[in-house]
């Protein structure tokens, strides 16, 4: 594992948050990018998941189920990312928000959000199309069809569930917790199907 920053060494050693991560998790990315709008420098500590570091006792240490991201700050640790952003709003509220104050719009947004990493991103990640490659076929068509009934059925999902919320973004005109822009609700299920696709490869 490697840790790396935007600033100078001398820098590295006065950041507080260090996030555990890997360029090719989207979890990973969906922190990365509210750390980057509430504006809080962080060092940046890469995983290399198709080496196998999450792996790794020091990694399971941080995180006992072996996933990226896990955020440190200072004396506290938090894993998921779910988990994170929940945690970066509460401490650091007025640095960007990441939910709307009206309740009504904060719930679909937890509701959105859920969706996506309950009920599409585990079921189609690289150890899970793994494991079916042990336990089931080793074919990667039937790897790739697993994967492709779990994301559209997930975006199928979110198109109802955002249909009369959209505005520029998922949940509206401002970027939340659920930010993709609302004129790809017609397009991502291709999009992922062909991550899926290159995911059921490996």
């Amino acid at each position: 594992m490697e840790g790396e920053s935007g600033s100078g060494s001398g820098e590295v050693k006065k950041l507080k948050l260090k996030l555990y991560s890997f360029w090719w998790s989207t979890c990973s990315v969906r922190v990365r990018i509210a750390l980057n709008f509430k504006g809080l420098k962080y060092e940046y500590k890469s995983v290399d998941l198709l080496k196998g570091e999450q792996l790794s006792p020091e990694f399971i240490k941080l995180n006992p189920s072996g996933n990226v991201p896990v955020l440190v700050d200072g004396d506290t640790l938090v894993a998921d990312s779910f988990a994170i952003l929940m945690y970066l709003e509460d401490k650091y509220p007025h640095h960007y928000p990441l939910l709307p104050q009206d309740i009504h719009k904060r719930a679909i947004n937890y509701q959105a959000a859920n969706i996506v990493s309950s009920s599409i991103q585990p079921l189609q990640k690289v150890a899970t199309l793994k494991c079916i490659e042990e336990k089931i076929s080793s074919d990667p068509d039937v790897k790739l069809a697993w994967a492709q009934h779990y994301i559209k059925k997930g975006f199928v999902a979110l198109e109802r569930l955002l249909k009369d919320y959209a505005g520029r973004f998922a949940t509206g005109d401002e970027v939340y917790l659920v930010w993709f822009p609302a004129s790809s609700m017609s397009v991502p299920t291709n999009l992922y199907i062909q991550y899926a696709a290159q995911c059921a490869k490996i």
